[in-house]
């Protein structure tokens, strides 16, 4: 059956060419709408992209796997507009963005709530979604709560600070008397202190830990709860970057919310087998995403909250 889901999915890429896609900027953000042919007013997902300069495709400078693409193709076969953007830095950093030393998280926050602005204004839209990947699925969090979204999905989204993440990720891939310096770096930068010099093995420069510091420490967990719509929740068994608890944290924080756990999926929303297929899949934009996952979404954004509760 999964052979065949996979085989499905390849046919909605190949029927989704007559799409109306098309290049808009908001302020200084450069972004690519994508509306389904012969659907008057459908729905629109913002999709946010996780961590890093990470282009409007989900690409980054080293990592490939096309994520936001493969899943705008997939939405937009199911009659659900997309809107997906470059991130800040990604192809280079804009003057209209400031100085790079004076970025803080909130910047991002900032991009995607106007976004929403844009989607909202133009009229165009039925209703609108706010879908986040990863660190994503913070800035959707905060998005969320600022301005009036009509459905949101957290995709492989962390529960925890990202400083405790990242801590948490360094201290598995790293023996202890080379995590140590890093971890109580990390520590000094969420507590707003700068590290001069830095460990050799998170080379931030002070210049840029004011604004890592406020990356380090938004926490989710509490804007979540803040959030009164409609949310789902998804996670998956093979994410070697977050664990369960994650996925049951964020769940625990909206009783409400939709979720839906993958045992194969990993942290670019495909399926894979082992460790070597796991990375392997980060460059493989080619790869098409888990079939449950994107049913879900778009089942969720295009036809409501529907029933409540673990999938």
């Amino acid at each position: 059956m999964r052979a065949i889901a996979t085989w499905l999915l390849l046919l909605v890429s190949l029927t989704s060419a007559a799409a109306d896609e098309s290049n808009v900027r908001v302020g200084p953000i450069d972004a690519v709408l994508t509306v389904p042919p012969n659907v008057a007013k459908p729905p629109v997902a913002l999709l946010i992209a996780g961590s890093g300069s990470t282009d409007h495709d989900g690409n980054g400078p080293q990592l490939k796997p096309a994520t936001l693409k493969k899943l705008s193709e997939q939405l937009v076969a199911r009659g659900i507009a997309t809107l997906r953007y470059d991130k800040r830095g990604a192809g280079g950093w804009k003057k209209e963005f400031g100085r790079p030393e004076d970025f803080r998280f909130r910047d991002l926050v900032d991009d995607a709530a106007s976004l929403v602005g844009y989607l909202r204004v133009s009229g165009r839209f039925s209703r609108i979604a706010v879908v986040g990947h990863s660190e994503g699925g913070l800035v959707a969090i905060l998005t969320a709560q600022r301005e009036p979204v009509d459905r949101l999905v957290l995709l492989v989204t962390a529960a925890r600070k990202q400083g405790d993440l990242l801590k948490a990720q360094l201290e598995k891939q790293l023996p202890r008397d080379r995590f140590e310096p890093i971890g109580k770096a990390i520590d000094s930068i969420m507590a707003g202190q700068i590290v001069d010099p830095p460990p050799v093995e998170l080379a931030i420069p002070p210049a840029m830990q004011p604004g890592m510091t406020s990356a380090f420490t938004e926490d989710p967990i509490d804007p979540l709860r803040k959030i009164t719509g409609p949310v789902l929740v998804i996670a998956g068994g093979r994410d070697h970057q977050l664990v369960r608890l994650d996925f049951l944290a964020l769940t625990t924080a909206d009783i409400a919310a939709k979720s839906l756990w993958l045992p194969d999926m990993n942290h670019v929303l495909v399926d894979v087998t082992d460790d070597a297929d796991d990375v392997a899949s980060y460059n493989q934009p080619e790869r098409p995403l888990d079939p449950d996952m994107i049913d879900a979404v778009a089942s969720f954004i295009g036809q409501g909250r529907g029933d409540r509760g673990e999938q």
